[in-house]
């Protein structure tokens, strides 16, 4: 079975490709045997989460090259069923410790690469979590959603939030611009010694009511989106720890953020694999005050649906078509991205998909996500909504303590918004 374009680019992008989703439940732990009974009976259908790799062998390189070697067509088998005795294991450590030892490792591809730990003892609010960890070449994180609520009741039937993607209107001139846009130049991080870095995770609960103020901000505009919120606070917390754009190394360029977009519609909104794209949004850094700062991200990200549309109706069917004759262009295509200046962030919202759940009686608690590491010098963000839990997940690929340092200055930024927005302030 082929790798879709958007699989090749994620397994040549040089980097461990390692995600997660963690949902953290309240009360005892479940015996592991009820966890894997619960794990056979809805994912062995799935046939995804039974694909391997087949192609080139493990080169044994460093954990940034990803599972295979770079030459080489690699395709998806599927030799059987998953076994979810491998696959479901009770790990005796806590969820910021499976993060840390997670996020720089690539799974083996001798099996499917994703693994379901069970985690006693869990920390924020819970008693245990449930966490899906798997390569992003087999799944993107709408894909752990998805799965991580299928493993889970719920006593209403969930509304799926898939949109339909909307049409790009101008062909091949919004395609044109696109990808003017997406080949401008940026700034990267500015490291001190840019070889010496370190993977590095931090996770930080955000107070529901510190959202719910934020969200009022502007005061004077229609309120602000989850996913608006992060890469404002991301933009304040860059700003509090580098300084203005412009002083980084004295050039006008901007610095970007990576927005994911799932291009999934009603039609197929469980779909499994990668149906995502990545547009690329200035971050307004150099914008002085945190509520211009937010004005200045809602601007920009006002047009990522439609640019997200001309990825999927134009960019990507010209992409697999020259892929078919010329496979040296998903490698073209990946050398933009390897490149720090191309995405000095990352940053994605994602909410738990429907109402409250349970898992054997547990309550849903709050998820946990862990968003990939990226090239050396570059950091991600992913803020997890569950009800009103609030999570925040840095994985920074910079200085040993820059992780939780750009988490605590996002908390900041989120604190700031809340007290403009109480009548006191």
């Amino acid at each position: 079975m082929r790798l879709s374009c958007a699989d090749e680019m994620l397994l040549l992008n040089g980097c461990p490709g390692v995600i997660g989703l963690a949902a953290v439940f309240s009360g005892e732990q479940p015996d592991v045997d009820q966890v894997r009974a619960r794990v056979a009976e809805r994912w062995t259908g799935l046939e995804r989460m039974s694909c391997v790799l087949d192609g080139p062998p493990d080169d044994g390189g460093t954990a940034r090259r990803g599972p295979f070697r770079r030459r080489g067509r690699v395709r998806w088998a599927v030799p059987g069923p998953f076994d979810p005795a491998v696959h479901v294991t009770v790990t005796g450590t806590e969820l910021d410790d499976l993060w840390a030892r997670s996020v720089d490792r690539p799974l083996t591809c001798a099996v499917p690469p994703w693994r379901l730990h069970v985690i006693p003892g869990a920390a924020y609010g819970g008693g245990f979590a449930l966490a899906l960890v798997a390569q992003h070449v087999l799944l993107d994180g709408r894909s752990l959603a998805t799965l991580m609520r299928l493993l889970t009741d719920s006593p209403v039937a969930a509304r799926e939030s898939a949109r339909s993607v909307p049409l790009a209107r101008t062909g091949l001139r919004a395609a044109g611009r696109e990808l003017r846009a997406m080949a401008a130049i940026g700034q990267a991080l500015p490291m001190r010694t840019p070889g010496d870095t370190y993977a590095s995770v931090a996770v930080s609960e955000l107070p529901a009511h510190l959202v719910r103020s934020a969200r009022r901000q502007p005061a004077d505009g229609r309120g602000a989106t989850l996913n608006e919120l992060l890469v404002g606070a991301v933009a304040g917390a860059l700003r509090a720890s580098y300084g203005p754009v412009r002083g980084w190394r004295q050039r006008e360029e901007p610095a970007y953020t990576a927005v994911p977009c799932d291009l999934r519609t009603r039609a197929n909104p469980r779909e499994l694999g990668n149906t995502l794209t990545v547009v690329r949004v200035p971050l307004p850094v150099d914008v002085d005050g945190p509520v211009a700062r937010l004005r200045a991200c809602q601007a920009a990200l006002a047009s990522v649906p439609e640019r997200a549309a001309v990825h999927a109706g134009v960019l990507f069917p010209a992409a697999e078509a020259v892929r078919r004759t010329g496979p040296w262009v998903t490698g073209l295509l990946t050398d933009r991205g390897r490149r720090s200046c191309f995405a000095a962030t990352a940053t994605t919202a994602m909410k738990w998909p429907g109402g409250s759940s349970t898992f054997e009686g547990r309550r849903l608690v709050r998820t946990v996500g862990l968003p990939p590491l990226q090239h050396p010098g570059t950091v991600s963000f992913a803020l997890a909504q569950a009800g009103d839990a609030f999570t925040l997940t840095v994985v920074g690929n910079l200085r040993r303590d820059d992780a939780r340092r750009l988490a605590d200055a996002v908390v900041t930024e989120f604190d700031t918004w809340a007290r403009m927005a109480t009548p006191s302030a």
